[in-house]
């Protein structure tokens, strides 16, 4: 009889066999072909969209937010200057 930590073995090593495998066969087949050309089709449709990128996004808000500072202030400002006058 086996002891549970040899049966463990066992099945971690068919497994890890089974894992290999498909993952040959996928590599091979041409499914692995018909990914890369859906990829490489979604990449130039997202190029003819003129998207920008998450960095690109995140600067541009930075900007955007500091701009809304200034106009705040500059608001409160001018709201000061016409109550003073």
């Amino acid at each position: 009889m086996q002891k549970p930590s040899e049966i463990l073995e066992q099945v971690q090593r068919i497994a890890s066999d089974m894992q290999s495998k498909v993952s040959d066969v996928i590599r091979n087949s041409p499914a692995h072909e018909i990914e890369k050309n859906v990829r490489t089709m979604m990449n130039q449709g997202f190029q003819k969209m003129d998207l920008v990128t998450r960095e690109e996004f995140e600067l541009q808000n930075k900007v955007l937010a500091k701009t809304r500072e200034k106009l705040e202030a500059l608001e409160a400002k001018v709201a000061a200057l016409e109550k003073t006058q």
